[in-house]
């Protein structure tokens, strides 16, 4: 089923009327839809509270549709509790997710499909985060040409602290019925709400917050940013500041650019205010206003300061630089260091523990490794992270291989460069500088 097709009359609607709320919602899912949405779903991903993988459910798949199809359109059906589960942040410490029943991922998909097509009428431009089309990059070039091309002196760096955990079901509610007034879609979303979470064998409700991981979770966090955060600051920036005001939005992290300093601080202790109306807060330690663009280390350094501070976005250090052939500004983008430091401790675990398996066999796993890698972080600019994490990456397997055997030991470099040539590529720069995309 061709899903762009079978929805194309929601976006048409929201297209011609900004003010149109939809009232008849739930006839699109219908079997064929949910059986796209099977198919769409991860087939390796963990189960559920109900036990059943992607596989059982698909070997008697017609039939549990229809069911699944009947139980929806009576209103009998209900969501299942999330498994809850605990995986690492990159910043430390771990980040709750929650695995929900195949049933719940299948009816999950289905309604992210109607809805989003409502709502990519709606959101900003500068809203890049879980968007069709749209992604990390998109993000981090809009950014760069802000901060390289335009008026921006200050820039806000701002984390909402534990967002996903904090949003409020009845403000998230009031947001979606701004444009849903299918009561039946509307009673569906609450119900994956409060289905709540199971953890060691106990259930606990959910009185706020949407889990990580749930197929529903991002695009409702996007809807709740989109009113709570987006369609408020692009009000303020056009009738209240002073000069110009950019703004990149990739899920919950924002950066805020600004001419004017006193710009920067009038919104920040606005959106402090506004946040805590959605309960919502900002992160104290996390949020920081910085001097930041073109002027910043001259302006700096006329006030006798020391260099520009950085920030972190999506996984790269954003700093200050000049150019090599005239010394004018240039934004330059490293991988997080602490970031790329712990990936290569968890990938040097790895290769202890399997430092028993075949030399090529370790190789092709090495090798998609750095290739995902590459994959992401591989931006002008980034060469140098690159090839640390390529070397740090080769001396842990060296001391893997050494500790294999007493034979082990005797490997030299010489002997493990011809390993490494043959299996680890060399980093390449795979994307174009920002304004090269952009211009595309």
């Amino acid at each position: 089923m061709n899903i762009a097709v079978g929805t194309a009359r929601v976006r048409e609607a929201a297209k011609k009327d900004c003010h149109l709320r939809f009232t008849s919602l739930l006839h699109y899912i219908k079997k064929p839809f949910l059986e796209a949405a099977y198919h769409n779903l991860k087939k390796t991903a963990a189960v559920g509270t109900d036990g059943v993988s992607w596989e059982e459910y698909g070997k008697d798949l017609s039939k549990n549709l229809d069911n699944l199809t009947e139980e929806i359109h009576s209103e009998r059906y209900r969501a299942k509790p999330s498994k809850r589960t605990w995986i690492p942040k990159g910043s430390g410490g771990e980040r709750p997710i929650g695995i929900a029943a195949i049933e719940d991922k299948i009816v999950q998909q289905a309604l992210v499909w109607v809805i989003e097509e409502i709502y990519e009428v709606d959101y900003m431009g500068f809203s890049y985060g879980f968007r069709p089309n749209r992604n990390q990059h998109n993000a981090l070039d809009a950014l760069y040409v802000a901060i390289t091309q335009l008026k921006v002196s200050w820039i806000i760096d701002a984390d909402i602290k534990g967002f996903f955990d904090n949003i409020d079901h009845d403000k998230l509610m009031e947001c979606l019925e701004i444009r849903i007034a299918d009561k039946r879609v509307l009673r569906l979303i609450r119900r994956f709400l409060k289905a709540g979470v199971m953890e060691d064998g106990e259930l606990s409700g959910t009185v706020v917050g949407t889990p990580q991981g749930s197929v529903l979770s991002p695009l409702l966090a996007n809807v709740y940013l989109h009113y709570v955060q987006d369609v408020w600051v692009n009000s303020w920036r056009k009738n209240r500041a002073r000069s110009e005001v950019y703004i990149v939005r990739y899920a919950d992290d924002s950066v805020i650019g600004f001419q004017y300093k006193s710009d920067a601080e009038d919104l920040l202790r606005a959106l402090k205010s506004r946040f805590a109306q959605y309960g919502l807060t900002l992160h104290e330690e996390k949020t920081r206003l910085i001097e930041f663009g073109r002027f910043a280390e001259q302006n700096r350094k006329l006030r006798l300061e020391g260099k520009p501070e950085t920030f972190d976005f999506l996984g790269f250090t954003h700093i200050c630089g000049k150019r090599r052939n005239d010394g004018k500004f240039t934004l330059t983008r490293k991988t997080i260091g602490k970031r790329m430091n712990k990936k290569c401790t968890e990938i040097a675990d790895l290769l202890m523990k399997r430092r028993h398996w075949k030399v090529d066999e370790v190789g092709k796993w090495l090798r998609s490794v750095l290739i995902g890698h590459y994959n992401y972080f591989a931006i002008p600019g980034n060469s140098q992270s690159l090839s640390a994490f390529k070397t740090a990456i080769s001396y842990a397997w060296l001391h893997a291989l050494r500790r294999r055997s007493r034979k082990g030991r005797s490997m030299n470099w010489a002997s493990m460069s011809k390993i490494i040539r043959f299996w680890l590529p060399t980093p390449k720069i795979v994307h174009p500088y920002p304004n090269q995309r952009l211009r595309v």
